[in-house]
C-alpha cells in the first residue's frame, strides 16, 4: 500500500512531463493494487484526484493510453467510483479513443466504458451524449465476420458495454435498435456460435431488446428463428438452455416471428424437453417442463403457427399435444387444454375435434379436478370446451355428450376465474338450443348462483358473464317455466341493470329478455319490474340520442308489452313517454321510425 501512495504522488506530479517508462511503472503498481484489493485501492485512487490527471493522459498517441484504461476499467467495478469517474471528466477521452486503431486500447476503453454504465445513470447519460453507442455498434458491423479470438474478445466487450448502456432502459435500447444493432447481432450469433462467451453476450443483448414492440418488428426481418433453434438443438446444460428460452419467450409473442420459429424446428425441441423430463422430480427437469411447454403453448397463438401445426388434425404435433390431457403431470394437462383451447379458434378445427372424440378426453380432465382441484387446469378446459362449442354443428354433439353436466360440478367454485368460464361455456352451449336451454333454465341451483354471481362487483367479468347467462336463457328458451324460475330467485333486478350497460350488445340482451318476460309472465314479474323501474330507464333510453337503434326499437316493443300491466301502465302515462316516441318517427334508421309510428298508436289508443 506504501507502494501505492508512492505511485500515486509519483503519478501526479510527472504525469504533465514525466518519461512514458516512469508512467508506466506507476500504472503497473495501480494495477497490482487493484488485483489483490480492488475496493480499499479505489477509495485510495479517488480520494488522490488522480482520475482528473487520467483525462488528459487518455490519448491516442500515448502508449501508456491501454493500460489507463485498463485501471479506470477496474476502479469502475465499484459502484461508488462510476460517478468519479463521469465527474472526472473520462468519458469523452475515452469515446473518443474508440475511434482508433490499436486493439488493446479498444478492448480496455470498451471495457471501461462499459464498467461505468453499469447500472449508473449518470455514465450512460455521459456517454449517449458523448455519441458512444453509435461508435461501438459500427465496430461491431465492421468487425463481425472476423474469428480471430482476439477480435471475439473484442466483440464480446463491445457487446456487453452496449448491453450495460442499454440495460432496462428504453430509450436508448430503441436508440440502439435505430441504429441497425439487431441485423448484426443475428449475424454476430451465426457466425461465432462456437464461442462461448460471445454467444452468451448475445444472449443477453437479445433478451435486453426483444421486451420492445419495435425490436421484434426488426428481428422478424432476420434469421434469428433458425439461428436460435440452431443454437438450443446444442445445449445440454439447464443453465444455457434457460438463457435461450428468456430470449425466445419475448420473441414468440410476435405472429411473424412464431411461424419462423415454427419453421425452424423449434417445436420438435420442446417436444423433445418435455418427453425428457416429465417423469423427472428434478427441480430443473421441472422448470424445464414448465418453460417448454408453455413456450409451446405460446406459439399455438399465432394463427399461421396454429394451423401449420394443426395439420388438418392429423399433425404429429397436435397428436402429441393430446396425449399430455391424460397425463398425470398437472403441468402438462395445463399446457395440453391450453393448446387444444388455441386450435379451437376457428369453426373448421373445432368441428374436426369434437368429432374425433377430444370433448370425452376434457371432461374426464376436469372430473380429476373437481374436488379440490388445480384451478388452473379447470380453467384451461373450460376455456378448450368453450371455444369448442362456437360452431352451431358443436352445440348439440357437446350437449348430447354430457358437457353442460360437466361443467355445471363446478358451480360451487369460488374462484372467478373458473366462474367466468364455466358462463362463458354454459352460453355458448344453449345458444339457439332450446331444450337444453329451457333444462339449465328451470335449474333453481344453476339460477341462483347466477343471482349471486350478477352482484360480484369485485369481478366484472363474472358479473357480465351471468347477466348475459341469465338472458341468454330466457331467450333461448322463451319458456314461462323458466321465466318464473328466474323471477323467484330474484334476476329480475339483474336484467333490467343489464339494460343501462355501457355495451350496446348487452343492453340489447336484456331487453329481448325482459320483452320476452313482459308477453309470457307479465303478471308473475309485475311487480319486480316496478321495484326496478323498468319503465324510468326505458324513457332515459329512449329520451338519450346516443342510444343505438336496435336500443331504441327493443326498448319500444318492451314498452308495447308493458302495457298489458294496469301499474306499469300508468308509469308509461305518467311520464309523458308520447312526446319522446313520436320525435322517433322521423329516425333515420327506417326500422326505429316504423317501431315508433307503431308504439305511438298504441299509446295514444291507451291513454
Amino acid at each position: 500500500m506504501e507502494n501505492l501512495s508512492d505511485a500515486l504522488k509519483k503519478l501526479k506530479i510527472t504525469a504533465t512531463d514525466s518519461t512514458t517508462d516512469s508512467l508506466e511503472g506507476c500504472l503497473d503498481c495501480l494495477l497490482q493494487a487493484l488485483a489483490q484489493n480492488n475496493t480499499e485501492t479505489s477509495e485510495k485512487i479517488q480520494k488522490s484526484g488522480i482520475l482528473q490527471v487520467f483525462a488528459n493522459l487518455l490519448t491516442p498517441q500515448s502508449s501508456c493510453t491501454a493500460k489507463i484504461a485498463n485501471v479506470i476499467a477496474e476502479v469502475a467495478k465499484n459502484e461508488f467510483m462510476r460517478n468519479s469517474c463521469v465527474d472526472a471528466g473520462l468519458i469523452p477521452p475515452l469515446v473518443q479513443l474508440l475511434n482508433c486503431k490499436d486493439q488493446e486500447v479498444l478492448l480496455q476503453t470498451g471495457r471501461a466504458l462499459g464498467n461505468i454504465c453499469y447500472d449508473s445513470h449518470e455514465g450512460r447519460s455521459a456517454v449517449h451524449q458523448a455519441g458512444g453507442a453509435q461508435i461501438v455498434v459500427d465496430h461491431l458491423r465492421s468487425l463481425c465476420s472476423k474469428t480471430d479470438p482476439a477480435n471475439e474478445k473484442l466483440l464480446t466487450v463491445f457487446c456487453g458495454m452496449l448491453m450495460n448502456y442499454s440495460n432496462e432502459n428504453d430509450t436508448l435500447q430503441s436508440q440502439l435498435i435505430n441504429m441497425g444493432v439487431i441485423p448484426t447481432l443475428v449475424k454476430l450469433l451465426g457466425i461465432h456460435c462456437q464461442n462461448a462467451a460471445l454467444t452468451e453476450m448475445c444472449l443477453v443483448a437479445f433478451g435486453n431488446l426483444a421486451e420492445l414492440e419495435s425490436s421484434k418488428e426488426q428481428f422478424a426481418y432476420t434469421n434469428i428463428a433458425e439461428e436460435i433453434v440452431k443454437l438450443f438443438k446444442k445445449q445440454i446444460e439447464h443453465d444455457k438452455k434457460e438463457m435461450i428460452f428468456e430470449v425466445l419467450a419475448p420473441l414468440a409473442e410476435n405472429d411473424i416471428i412464431k411461424l419462423q420459429l415454427v419453421e425452424a424446428g423449434l417445436v420438435e425441441c420442446l417436444l423433445e424437453i418435455v418427453q425428457k423430463t416429465v417423469d423427472s422430480d428434478k427441480e430443473d427437469d421441472i422448470a424445464e417442463l414448465k418453460t417448454a411447454s408453455d413456450l409451446m403453448v405460446l406459439l399455438l397463438l399465432g394463427d399461421e403457427s396454429m394451423q401449420k401445426l394443426f395439420e388438418g388434425g392429423k399433425g404429429s404435433v397436435f397428436q402429441r399435444v393430446l396425449s399430455w390431457i391424460p397425463s398425470n403431470n398437472h403441468q402438462l394437462q395445463l399446457a395440453g387444454a391450453l393448446a387444444i383451447a388455441n386450435f379451437a379458434r376457428n369453426d373448421g378445427n373445432c368441428i374436426h375435434m369434437v368429432d374425433n372424440g377430444i370433448v370425452q378426453k376434457l371432461m374426464d380432465l376436469l372430473d380429476r379436478h373437481v374436488e379440490d382441484g388445480n384451478v388452473t387446469v379447470q380453467h384451461a378446459a373450460l376455456s378448450a370446451l368453450r371455444n369448442l362449442a362456437i360452431p352451431v354443428v358443436n352445440k348439440a354433439k357437446m350437449l348430447s355428450a354430457g358437457v353442460a353436466e360437466a361443467v355445471l360440478k363446478f358451480l360451487r367454485s369460488e374462484m372467478p376465474p373458473v366462474q367466468f368460464k364455466l358462463l362463458g361455456t354454459l352460453r355458448m352451449l344453449i345458444d339457439a338450443q332450446a331444450e337444453a336451454a329451457e333444462q339449465l333454465g328451470k335449474n333453481v341451483k344453476l339460477v341462483e348462483r347466477l343471482v349471486e354471481w350478477c352482484e360480484a362487483k369485485d369481478h366484472a367479468g363474472v358479473m357480465g358473464e351471468s347477466n348475459r347467462l341469465l338472458s341468454a336463457l330466457i331467450r333461448h328458451s322463451k319458456s314461462k317455466e323458466v321465466i318464473r324460475t328466474i323471477v323467484q330467485s330474484g334476476g329480475i333486478k339483474h336484467l333490467t341493470t343489464m339494460a343501462t350497460s355501457e355495451h350496446v350488445i348487452m343492453q340489447n340482451e336484456a331487453l329481448v329478455a325482459l320483452a320476452l318476460i313482459a308477453a309470457l309472465e307479465l303478471v308473475t314479474a309485475e311487480k319486480d319490474l316496478e321495484n326496478a323501474k323498468l319503465v324510468q330507464i326505458l324513457h332515459r333510453l329512449l329520451s338519450d340520442e346516443r342510444s343505438a337503434p336496435e336500443i331504441k326499437y327493443n326498448s319500444m316493443v318492451l314498452i308495447c308489452a308493458l302495457m298489458g300491466s294496469e301499474t306499469l301502465h300508468k308509469e308509461v302515462q305518467s311520464l309523458a313517454f308520447l312526446d319522446v316516441v313520436s320525435k322517433l318517427r322521423s329516425h333515420e334508421n327506417k326500422t326505429v321510425a316504423q317501431q315508433a309510428s307503431l308504439t305511438e298508436q298504441r299509446l295514444a289508443v291507451e291513454s
